[in-house]
């Protein structure tokens, strides 16, 4: 539950987690602070990819953090910042972007995938992909149409998203007493009715923009599409949220085949994993999951599977030694049946057969590098562990 990762981390800067998590991990593991050295990272990031040599098909790692945050680097720590969940594939002249977390707008710009120019920016932006609705990987979703109205969009056509239908009922309530439903008459809004909301909700600006400005519609930037699960896959939102299935195809165009499959993250759904297929090679994203059999039936033979990863030990210091409260040990549960551990990560990376394995959306997004190392445990393959703004060159087949 990513809105729980949010909490762990709020928890763990109190001093009873603090002190606890420090006792694990490590004291510079919990200890965050803004930096200077955290703002340049990203710009000597940049410039670095910028100098080296860009295959036609590459990964572009936005955001590498995991929860609804950013994570700066720590005054005396490592020059490292993580912006909310975030990741380009980028084809040639055109990408597709896959989640929107805090803060890609403006990664967006650092990355540089765009002309150059005060009004430019987001040119080339084919599609977005929402693996689910959590606001981690959605808060910036919006920003991009925004943003891009005035940066580089839109193009010929517009931007094609993709994301969860609705859920169709609410989740069970955890622990005892009523909760208030937000917009009764639709409570789990999908990723079209996410979208009109969201116009709606910017009325006053966007009418006022087409009005005085005489921008585009602003239809015409964006057009959001529910995916549907197939009609003959049992899925039901409280009970069997990812029945074994094979992979549907979402989307395809010139440049890639985009795939997804239904995976397990909690009381959340649909949640989706998405293979990107190109004439370079393939990308598997997992989106937020517990340990999944659907994620590995179509993720083999994957050329990179960028996968969510959770420190268990973390998560199992929040609130110091046991015994834990009901509430304390349901809250530890919530966030390690719903993510994946890094005991776990490399041997789903070994099932599918990936060539590499990239860590995004990794909690806590201020853990030591060498914790992440220890992913590589029961994965032969290559371990590259996420920054914000890396990019990764997917180059596996001959191009004639």
């Amino acid at each position: 539950m990513c809105n729980l990762i949010h909490e762990a981390h709020q928890h763990s800067l109190s001093r009873r987690g603090l002190l606890a998590g420090a006792a694990t991990l490590g004291a510079s593991a919990l200890i965050s602070g803004l930096g200077a050295s955290g703002a340049s990272a990203a710009v000597s990031t940049a410039q670095k990819n910028a100098a080296a040599s860009r295959d036609r098909t590459r990964l572009v790692l936005l955001g590498t953090a995991g929860g609804p945050m950013t994570w700066m680097a720590p005054h005396n720590g490592p020059d490292r910042t993580r912006h909310g969940i975030a990741t380009a594939l980028v084809v040639g002249d055109k990408f597709y972007l896959i989640d929107c977390g805090m803060g890609v707008a403006h990664q967006l710009r650092l990355a540089e995938l765009g002309k150059d120019g005060d009004f430019a920016g987001f040119e080339g932006l084919s599609s977005i992909f929402l693996t689910h609705l959590h606001s981690d990987h959605t808060m910036d979703y919006f920003n991009v149409v925004l943003a891009g109205w005035y940066h580089g969009l839109p193009g010929p056509e517009p931007v094609q998203v993709f994301g969860p239908g609705r859920r169709g009922s609410l989740p069970p309530i955890h622990g005892t007493g009523n909760v208030e439903i937000i917009n009764p008459e639709n409570p789990t809004p999908g990723t079209v009715d996410m979208t009109e909301y969201l116009i709606q909700a910017y009325a006053t600006d966007i009418n006022d923009r087409m009005r005085d400005s005489r921008k585009p519609h602003i239809r015409n930037l964006v057009n959001a599409n529910d995916i549907m699960i197939p009609h003959h896959v049992q899925a039901n939102a409280n009970s069997r949220p990812a029945p074994a299935m094979d992979p549907f195809i979402v989307m395809e165009d010139d440049r890639v085949r985009v795939s997804a499959t239904l995976v397990d993250h909690g009381a959340v759904f649909p949640a989706y994993a998405f293979r990107f297929d190109t004439e370079d090679g393939s990308v598997v994203f997992s989106g937020d999951t517990a340990p999944s059999e659907n994620l590995i039936k179509m993720a083999q033979g994957t050329d990179i599977l960028i996968h969510e990863v959770i420190d268990a030990d973390w998560v199992n210091a929040l609130y110091g030694e046991p015994p834990y409260t009901e509430e304390e040990q349901g809250f530890i549960q919530h966030l390690l049946l719903s993510h994946t551990t890094i005991e776990q990560v490399g041997p789903v990376a070994e099932a599918a057969g990936a060539k590499s394995l990239v860590l995004s959306h990794v909690a806590p997004g201020n853990n030591p590098r060498q914790r992440w190392k220890k992913a590589q445990a029961g994965y032969s393959g290559k371990l590259i562990i996420g920054e914000d703004l890396m990019e990764i060159n997917v180059r596996t087949r001959a191009r004639t």
